[in-house]
């Protein structure tokens, strides 16, 4: 698929991985829609952008679902068509299952399922009347398995899967496109933004995480995955090797996770 021209929205636009996105897709050509809380932010990626290529700003909050219908509307005003949708949006956890109130719980799959799918349907029918589209669903390598200190976030990329494959499977004949994409460890602030066992944010930056991709060697392959319209890519280093211990040696991909020091 050839992204020139084509209007792109991208949640959690003001940083790391949907910053970096957006600037891959303005390089390539794509007009953008930059959604987050931040707006200071989102203006800060809007004026870094390819000039050459249309830039609308929708401060949004993912958490908050009953504005998508209107504020979905109000864009397709502006632009016509939402060709792209990329549910980038998210957070993630470091806290013990016996330590974590279920309000944590809760949030973090308002804001990593329900936020995706409530935009997802918001979208759809224009893409639907057109024939036309792709929607992406950014998941984790820990949607593949799951980590200690990560319970509901893997739950919440594991429901990601069973959602998006369903909506691939049910609009695939009517020309939807579903991509799903799981990073390992990339260099941006999730850890720092991670939500602990009693909501407030972790502070500090994983070992790991700091040793990852940069968002932008992500970002050029996310993007090739998506214009090449697969249905799945997995981006990271030899960490994405746990998916397939776990598919072929369960037994010691269980016994290696569980003893392996995550933070």
């Amino acid at each position: 698929m050839n992204v020139k021209g084509k209007w792109v929205w991208i949640t959690g636009a003001s940083s790391g991985l949907g910053e970096a996105m957006s600037y891959e897709f303005a390089k390539r050509g794509a007009n953008l829609i930059l959604s987050s809380r931040k707006l200071a932010e989102l203006e800060r990626v809007k004026a870094n952008c390819n000039p050459a290529v249309k830039v609308e700003i929708q401060v949004l909050d993912v958490a908050e679902q009953t504005s998508f219908k209107e504020v979905t509307t109000t864009l397709l005003a502006k632009t016509g068509s939402v060709d792209i949708l990329i549910n980038n949006a998210g957070v993630s956890q470091r806290g013990l299952v016996k330590n974590t109130s279920l309000e944590v719980d809760r949030r973090i799959m308002e804001i990593n399922y329900f936020g995706a799918i409530a935009l997802t349907k918001a979208v759809l029918p224009n893409m639907l009347e057109r024939g036309s589209g792709q929607i992406v669903a950014m998941s984790s390598l820990v949607g593949k398995f799951g980590s200690p200190l990560r319970s509901t976030y893997a739950a919440s990329k594991h429901a990601l899967h069973g959602f998006f494959d369903s909506l691939r499977a049910e609009t695939v004949q009517e020309g939807i496109k579903v991509t799903i994409v799981c990073p390992g460890y990339i260099h941006t602030d999730v850890s720092k933004n991670a939500l602990t066992a009693d909501g407030q944010k972790q502070g500090t930056t994983d070992a790991k995480t700091a040793q990852g991709l940069s968002p932008e060697q992500f970002a050029k392959k996310a993007v090739n995955a998506i214009v090449q319209e697969k249905r799945e890519v997995i981006i990271g280093r030899t960490e994405t090797l746990g998916i397939y211990l776990k598919r072929f040696f369960p037994g010691i991909f269980s016994r290696i996770i569980s003893r392996v020091a995550v933070t």
